[in-house]
């Protein structure tokens, strides 16, 4: 008479796979540069990457999404689908989808991205390009000079 439907009951927690078992959760994949790894040169990788090392050079990184974590260090340009920065970036970032500053991001460089999604607290400097400029006609750009003139 009180006792709960089924429905409202407490779900099930299932435990975390083990080395070895494959994960139905897992449906892509990652890779990741660790703390204490410092790479130079080009890299270039058909997987999500996070950065939690040290990168110098440059990262093409197309179709696929790119994080440098909080103790990630990157002195590259970054070319990318999707770009989320926690760390330190210095050098140019373009994000084929958007690109993502956290609280905790330092970005010394410009962005090229159509969506930018900036944390109260990001530390950025540098400019954003959010798109091609719209093309002025000729009948729109010398109306726009004669008003500048008078």
């Amino acid at each position: 008479m009180f006792r709960k439907p089924q429905e409202e009951e407490a779900p099930q927690v299932s435990k975390p796979p083990t080395v070895g078992e494959q994960s139905a959760v897992r449906t892509r994949s990652v890779s990741v540069i660790g703390p204490t790894l410092v790479f130079k040169g080009e890299l270039s990788a058909d997987e999500d990457l996070v950065i939690q090392g040290t990168i110098e050079g440059t990262i093409a990184h197309h179709k696929k999404n790119l994080t440098v974590g909080k103790e990630g260090r990157v002195k590259a340009d970054i070319n990318a689908a999707a770009v989320v920065i926690e760390g330190q970036v210095d050098g140019d970032i373009h994000g084929d989808d958007y690109v993502e500053l956290a609280k905790s991001a330092v970005v010394n460089g410009n962005i090229f991205s159509p969506r930018i999604k900036m944390a109260d607290g990001a530390q950025f400097n540098g400019s954003i390009n959010m798109g091609k400029p719209a093309k002025l006609s000729v009948a729109e750009d010398a109306s726009r000079a004669h008003k500048i003139g008078a």
